[in-house]
């Protein structure tokens, strides 16, 4: 019995070193193939200069970024993050982009290695009530479900409520259950009074609220984007801290 009970622990451990073997090698393939998509010509010098401060394979690491997901990036703007996301999942997942796609529909589904890119929700409405100094936003859903990961990347700031509302609603039933609502923005100070300085911030404790609002549960946060220099005192426009704000970095998942 001594033997047989020795046997099946050195089999386990066995099985739970190749595991971890497994995952490492995994986690390394990643991590080289984000670094392989930073290093792309099709990335500009003054996008690879933005890349200490915006540290993407550190951020996608954390929000458990593979490369068989199926992803959907909203607002993509100029596509920053779209040169390196596209890349890695177009092999064996998929990239999706939703809402300001003109950017990236314009430069870059055209261009070789990133054909398979899908623009979805191009019927989606943003416009500003008068006075106003936020988007609102009219959709009927992404079109698109079953996605692994939802990413938007320092756009929470640019909705009103209701638009910030719409935008986690369709971002919940675009995801499969299990899966991951990732969320960057600028940091405001909890509780203060909007202002001229801290329009282009956001109240990451209102940003739960507002995101657990709409079903999904926290899982966690990372202080990788965390700057001590940045005293949430100014717009993030201004010299003092352009290119270096404060921001947070928070991870949500549907519900199973």
């Amino acid at each position: 019995m001594k033997l047989r009970n020795t046997t099946i622990t050195l089999i386990t451990a066995m099985g739970l070193t190749l595991s971890s073997a497994s995952a490492f090698a995994e986690h390394h393939s990643i991590a080289d193939k984000v670094k392989q998509a930073m290093q792309s010509d099709i990335r500009t010098d003054a996008e690879k200069e933005r890349d200490d401060n915006r540290l993407p394979a550190q951020t996608l690491e954390f929000f458990g970024l593979q490369e068989d997901m199926r992803i959907l990036e909203l607002i993509p703007g100029g596509g920053w993050y779209t040169k390196i996301l596209a890349p890695l999942v177009a092999e064996k997942g998929q990239y999706y982009a939703a809402m300001g796609t003109s950017g990236i529909k314009e430069r870059l589904t055209n261009t070789a290695g990133f054909e398979k890119i899908q623009i979805v929700a191009e019927d989606a409405k943003l416009w500003r009530e008068e006075g106003d100094r936020f988007y609102s936003l009219d959709l009927n859903g992404f079109g698109v479900n079953n996605i692994d990961i939802v990413f938007t990347f320092r756009n929470y700031h640019n909705f009103n409520a209701q638009g910030r509302a719409a935008m986690n609603k369709a971002a919940f039933e675009a995801l499969k259950p299990g899966g991951i609502y990732a969320v960057v923005d600028h940091t405001a100070r909890h509780m203060e009074p909007m202002n001229g300085a801290n329009r282009r911030r956001v109240d990451p404790v209102l940003a739960i609220k507002e995101i657990q609002a709409a079903g999904f549960e926290f899982v966690d946060y990372s202080d990788i984007h965390y700057r001590q220099d940045d005293e949430l005192e100014y717009e993030v426009g201004a010299k003092s801290v352009t290119g270096n704000t404060d921001r947070w970095t928070m991870k949500f998942r549907k519900p199973n």
